[in-house]
């Protein structure tokens, strides 16, 4: 019997003002020692994790040292990384048992179940994630990752900086080398990226490697960023000399290594070509989405949802008098019309990204209609930097550091602007801004007062779920002008849709690359060069693609049980409040809306 059960039996209600004190006082102290916990945890966590130090902004003062340092992404890193949830989980275990405050309690079970999570790659299948199965890929590994982070998330305001800056870039050289030995080991194991992929690996290594060492994009970041903060030296030509001599031996050991296994790698597109392959997809299909729904499952989900929307996309398209072919082909007509297209240079990339801020900008003005919280935090658009932009995805997210020392970054990759026709692009500001990702990570980061261990979580069916919610929720905030615009709307909504089908066609029924990208094209009328892009991503990280349209259907599913529960009593406001309480997985988000509308009609 529960403590509310027994407060409710014959004779204990005379008990309770007694009990009650005793037991928030038992709660607090429980509360208390678990917060001592998570800022243990959480503090190893950081000793292990310097880049994570650097994007939360934490890399000053005690944690100075860590602007200095890369982290271990060496095998042996793997088994530390390791340990270190295992032990995290020892040190929670006996919390299970303790009087906690309902957050309290709601902090540990997301907790325990993120931890929970970290584990089952390296211990199932002796890898390090099973949404990124593959250690070097063309979205994946130190060569894809490490140059941007210095770009964007190393800051330079002194001296200091610029040599922790140097000190980094000896450690990429490093980190290259230990991904070449980890991928080398685990290609003997049968863990080894499709060939394609291996060939835009490459490619990008190439640009990389090939770029004159003084215009390379590593010593660039440094002598620009330098020259603008004034900070005097030859920066230059430190930069030059690491990257020559570190660097690029590095890169020619990685670029060789690639080469030699390519011939090697097991045909096929989908996970399912690797040792233990459906089992590993089973695994990174419930991280994904939150939830046990089998690859069937998700896949009928998909097919159900493409014909609902392309019903709705029908309807609008008549409407603008588009009444001939698929509703693929007429968006497919609509992406090319010359009216929708900006200029394939420059200054037409230029003009593109002005537009997303003019409708960024609009929409958050007029926020606090939907939201009591909307904290103030800066958000930069950015286009995805050319060097990765061949295996970059389309638009992604980079959220502020905890001291704000940098704005949020919305990046959206510009190789072929007849990508982004311009029908298309409010639906993705207000995704990956406001009220989409930026709204929801600031809430979360700075109104939520969250324990910093919650921030490790990433719950892709939560977030991703929000920010199609937040595509809606602004079309009740005038967000698309035209019918048009609502097109590119349930587009958006069609083409995450597709996604379920094309996931798992291409891991659990054996889908060609090809395959899947003749079903996108023809579905969504995406152009083949942007839909290939997304399904090569959907290849080398299995699952996470579910994500999105799984998350939706949950947020709209419990907002729609919230509202009919409460009738004219429903504040959509208030209803967003969840947000800070952080990202969860998506049994227990439903299950804290449930707990809020009862505590609304218990008044």
């Amino acid at each position: 019997m529960d403590r509310r059960a027994f407060l409710l039996t014959s004779g204990a209600a005379a008990l309770a003002a007694g009990v009650e004190p005793v037991f928030a006082q038992a709660a607090a102290n429980a509360d208390a020692a678990l917060n001592t916990a998570f800022d243990a945890i959480f503090d190893r966590y950081l000793d292990n994790a310097p880049t994570l130090v650097t994007s939360l902004g934490l890399d000053k003062g005690a944690r100075a040292a860590a602007k200095s340092q890369l982290g271990d992404n060496s095998a042996e890193g793997r088994q530390k990384d390791l340990a270190l949830t295992r032990a995290a989980l020892a040190q929670l275990e006996p919390f299970k048992t303790r009087p906690l405050s309902e957050a309290g309690a709601l902090n540990l079970e997301v907790v325990l179940y993120t931890l929970a999570q970290d584990v089952v790659a390296p211990e199932q299948f002796g890898l390090s994630s099973v949404i990124r199965p593959y250690r070097i890929f063309q979205q994946g590994g130190t060569y894809f990752s490490t140059p941007d982070f210095l770009n964007t998330a190393h800051s330079i305001a002194n001296a200091a900086d610029c040599e922790a800056y140097l000190a980094r870039m000896d450690a990429f050289a490093t980190n290259l080398d230990n991904d070449t030995q980890v991928q080398k080991a685990e290609a003997a194991r049968g863990y080894l990226a499709p060939a394609w992929s291996l060939d835009l690996t490459l490619g990008q290594l190439a640009k990389l490697r090939e770029a004159g060492a003084a215009d390379n994009v590593l010593v660039q970041s440094l002598v620009k960023r330098a020259a603008t903060a004034g900070v005097a030296g030859d920066w230059q030509t430190r930069a030059v000399k690491i990257l020559e001599g570190r660097i690029h031996p590095a890169l020619d050991r990685q670029i060789a290594l690639i080469g030699q296994l390519r011939p090697t790698t097991a045909a096929g597109d989908g996970v399912w070509r690797v040792p233990r392959g459906a089992d590993i997809y089973a695994a990174a299909l419930n991280q994904s989405t939150t939830t046990d729904f089998t690859p069937d499952e998700v896949h009928r989900m998909g097919l159900e949802q493409v014909a609902d929307l392309s019903a709705q996309l029908d309807a609008i398209l008549k409407g603008q008098g588009m009444t001939k072919g698929s509703v693929g082909a007429r968006l497919a007509q609509l992406n090319v019309d010359p009216a929708q297209l900006y200029p394939d240079t420059a200054a037409g990339r230029e003009a593109l990204i002005a537009d997303l801020n003019i409708s960024y900008n609009a929409l958050k003005a007029k926020l606090s209609q939907a939201f009591a919280t909307v904290p103030d935090v800066p958000l930069e658009i950015r286009a995805v930097p050319v060097e990765i932009q061949d295996g970059a995805s389309n638009g992604y997210y980079r959220r502020a550091p905890l001291d704000q020392s940098r704005p949020a970054l919305y990046f959206i990759n510009l190789k072929d602007v007849g990508d982004w026709p311009k029908y298309t692009l409010p639906s993705l500001t207000y995704h990956e801004g406001a009220p989409g990702h930026h709204l929801q990570n600031s809430i979360e980061a700075f109104a939520g007062k969250l324990p910093r261990l919650r921030s490790r979580g990433g719950f892709s069916a939560y977030g991703e779920g929000w920010a199609l919610y937040a595509e809606q929720v602004a079309e009740t905030l005038g967000g698309y002008a035209t019918p048009l615009e609502r097109a590119g709307y349930l587009q958006s909504f069609l083409f995450r849709a597709a996604r379920l089908v094309i996931d798992t066609g291409i891991h659990d029924k054996q889908w060609s690359r090809e395959k899947a990208t003749a079903y996108m094209v023809e579905t969504t009328g995406f152009a083949q060069p942007r839909s290939l892009r997304e399904v090569e991503r959907y290849c080398t990280q299995p699952g996470q693609a579910t994500s999105y349209k799984v998350g939706h259907a949950a947020w709209l599913r419990a907002r729609d049980k919230a509202q009919k529960a409460l009738g004219e009593r429903f504040d959509v406001k208030q209803f967003h409040e969840v947000l800070k309480e952080g990202r969860m997985p998506l049994s227990i988000l439903e299950r804290r809306i449930e707990a809020w509308t009862r505590k609304v009609l218990a008044g």
